[in-house]
């Protein structure tokens, strides 16, 4: 992990059992990107045990939206479905729609999927102390910040992309794990 990570979750409200901590990745139009990491992070905070025996899933409310609207009311790629399924993830049913200033203003975490939706959601008015960018939680990411746009590729590209978006969701559920587990054994 980067430094940077941690200190976006210390910002985190304090987490309260019974009340899900609002999480939603972005990427341009809501259709690759952002869905394949709402359904890898919710499927694997879904398998995570915390100290108290609870299930993070149960903890986090995970979505996902665009930057902008070009794809509102579609469902994901069909590559992208494809893709998930590829890697053993379960199906899911999603319909694309663009984050609005207010939706961004409930949010506890924003998770851009490149620097490009960071600038954009921080001239949305994103709480900067909230708002990261996916691969920020990939040890193995290196310098590199952007989940590269799979749109324009082929099966490859949205399995590479999977890859590298599971990576980063990996070291973000594992992150909000320690950071519940934190406030549980408090």
């Amino acid at each position: 992990m980067t430094g940077r990570a941690p200190a976006a979750l210390t910002a985190l409200a304090r987490p309260v059992k019974g009340t899900p901590t609002s999480v939603v990745f972005v990427c341009t139009g809501n259709i690759c990107r952002s869905p394949m990491a709402e359904v890898a992070a919710r499927t694997m905070a879904g398998a995570t045990t915390l100290v108290d025996g609870s299930n993070l899933g149960d903890q986090l409310l995970v979505t996902s939206a665009g930057t902008g609207g070009w794809h509102e009311g579609e469902p994901m790629d069909p590559r992208t479905a494809a893709a998930l399924r590829r890697a053993g993830y379960p199906d899911h049913p999603h319909i694309a729609h663009q984050i609005s200033k207010r939706g961004l203003g409930v949010t506890d975490l924003v998770v851009a999927l490149d620097r490009r939706h960071q600038q954009t959601l921080r001239s949305l008015g994103a709480d900067p102390a909230r708002l990261v960018l996916l691969r920020s939680f990939d040890s193995t990411s290196g310098a590199a910040a952007d989940v590269p746009d799979s749109y324009y590729g082929d099966d490859a590209g949205f399995d590479d992309c999977l890859a590298m978006i599971a990576r980063g969701c990996r070291g973000l559920v594992t992150a909000l794990a320690s950071h519940w587990d934190a406030v549980l054994s408090a």
